[in-house]
């Protein structure tokens, strides 16, 4: 029998960060969630190959404030280690990072099962961001993360640090110690560390999260260094070749299997063209790592392929596929996410179907009322029934495309003053409002099917009144969902960051605390072109490794 391939992405769509481990037989992968409950998403394998999002680990408040958030704030590159019977998951909470500053905090929490009960967390310290746990032979754990300098002329990722750490209080021993700098590609950040045959493996990211990134290794004799840098150059990066279909490739985690072969797990991006804006996100890959005779670890080629030899186990796929997805039963399944807030019921309750409480507007931090999933490949959509009573242009609900609250496409149930609830497109772009003329009269209280078509750069929505799908004459430009168009800058610093991705999702709003709520049924995700829309138009093909 010939041995199975992995294919990348394995996580597709906005899945950044990726932290894995090995625990046993099982594999897990956590990713960063910034502005999205639940936190920490955890993703579960026994072969490489098949993976399944198991949903997230910080579901409730007591776990995670985000109200208030920066859009790409929130939770930062989690990391998940294993040691002592327990899971230790540590991240980054952010809660503001504009004009050079940073307002973060470093927490851990730990349980004995992937599954919880998971503890209060713990916080470490806010000197910088990217922590990880790395536990020695000797029984001694550290904590790692990059170092921030705030101040004008300094570099502002300023290294890589190392402080002990004792497991039994999770509390920090001693002074933190600056172990490494970083190469000429700056920005160093997202740290592991490995020991193997007497030597410490330092693996960084490097060049920002763009197409500059990379991958970098370094190695010292000493768990303080110094540190020396692989002859060889970065383990693993795309910035030297835009033809590759994974771009952005960089911000590593090692991991070694039951027999002895040793794979990265990294993130990737997918532009729509070279060097261009990625709707799909940060995405998720695995590649093999071979150990030179000298001692070091390296991806072949350097570069991320889309088809790497899986190891030597037992082919294990999951029954399901989040190709496709309905709403069903009495909880949202672990494929959705909600903006800033818990799925709680005091704005939320899901029994077959979704009630929504309106929150509120598209700029609000602290009390939105959105529930979405991510986009997974370059033709997909969302469709639902929605049944919604506006009673001022105040009240809106349907359907949206989403990236942050400055960058968002909707098709919207509202009440115009005189006319009645009608259908309209409502539209942001870097903050700007544009509201499309077209209006579409609903019948009142009636259920009216609403869909969203992502067919490339293109968004299309569409609408069924009982009397079959029709589209809106409207082709919006999907590619202001990525991280690329999200990026803001002023006088030189940041003002807002693009980390996330596009979503697709259910959004409701109460402008005016009227007390309104919206009800949607038949709520389905799927890759691929809308059945009443297949062979009525041409649409560019999917990148590689979609749907």
């Amino acid at each position: 029998m010939s041995r199975q391939v992995i294919r990348n992405p394995v996580l597709r769509g906005f899945e950044p960060d990726p932290s894995i481990l090995r625990v046993g037989d099982d594999y897990y992968i956590a990713t960063s969630t910034f502005e999205w409950y639940p936190g920490v998403r955890l993703h579960h394998s026994r072969d490489l190959a098949h993976w399944r999002c198991v949903g997230g680990v910080l579901d409730d408040r007591r776990l995670l404030d985000l109200a208030g958030v920066p859009d790409s704030g929130g939770v930062w590159a989690p990391d998940l280690s294993y040691a002592d019977g327990r899971f230790h998951l540590l991240f980054t909470l952010v809660d503001g990072y504009a004009g050079g500053w940073r307002d973060l905090t470093n927490l851990v929490t730990t349980a004995p099962s992937v599954e919880g009960p998971w503890s209060d967390p713990m916080p470490l310290h806010g000197r910088g961001f990217d922590p990880s746990l790395f536990h020695d032979d000797d029984g001694r754990s550290w904590l790692l993360n990059m170092a921030l300098d705030w101040r004008p002329g300094h570099p502002s990722f300023a290294g890589i640090e190392i402080q002990e750490y004792d497991r039994a209080t999770r509390r920090l021993i001693g002074e933190p110690r600056r172990i490494f700098t970083g190469t000429t590609a700056g920005v160093t950040e997202g740290p592991h560390l490995y020991h193997r045959n007497g030597w410490y493996y330092l693996l960084v990211a490097e060049g920002g999260t763009g197409y500059d990134h990379q991958a970098t290794v370094a190695r010292a004799r000493s768990i303080t260094g110094p540190y020396e840098v692989d002859p060889a150059g970065p383990m693993l990066t795309a910035r030297d070749d835009p033809s590759l279909e994974l771009q952005k490739a960089g911000h590593g985690c090692l991991v070694e299997t039951q027999r002895g072969e040793w794979y990265v797990a990294h993130i990737c991006a997918r532009p729509y063209t070279p060097r261009g804006r990625c709707v799909l996100g940060r995405e998720t890959a695995l590649q093999q790592v071979v150990w030179s005779a000298d001692g070091w670890p390296r991806v072949p080629g350097g570069q991320a392929a889309i088809e790497v030899p899986a190891p030597d186990l037992a082919p294990a796929p999951f029954p399901t596929s989040a190709d496709h997805s309905e709403l069903l039963g009495s909880r949202l399944g672990p494929e959705w996410s909600t903006l800033r807030r818990p799925a709680s019921r005091d704005w939320l309750s899901v029994d077959g179907h979704m009630r929504v409480s309106g929150g509120q507007s598209p700029t609000g931090r602290r009390a939105p009322s959105l529930v979405a999933r991510r986009v997974t490949a370059t033709r997909c959509g969302i469709q639902a029934d929605v049944r919604f009573t506006p009673r001022t242009p105040d009240h809106l609900a349907g359907i949206t495309a989403y990236y942050n609250t400055r960058n968002w496409h909707y098709l919207a149930i509202t009440a115009d003053d005189d006319d009645g609830p009608v259908l309209r497109v409502l539209s942001s772009t870097a903050g700007a409002l544009a509201v499309a003329p077209r209006r579409v009269p609903v019948p009142p209280g009636a259920a009216v099917r609403l869909h969203a078509e992502l067919d490339g750069p293109v968004l299309r929505f569409g609408y069924d009144l009982g009397t079959g799908p029709q589209w809106l004459p409207l082709e919006l430009d999907a590619t202001v969902l990525s991280d690329e168009h999200a990026d803001e800058f002023e006088d030189g610093r940041v003002r807002v960051l693009g980390f996330t991705g596009a979503m697709l999702g259910l959004w409701a709003h109460d402008l005016d605390g009227g007390g309104r709520h919206a009800d949607f049924t038949n709520v389905t995700y799927r890759t691929g072109s809308h059945p009443d829309r297949r062979g009525t138009h041409p649409c560019p093909s999917p990148a590689a490794g979609s749907s």
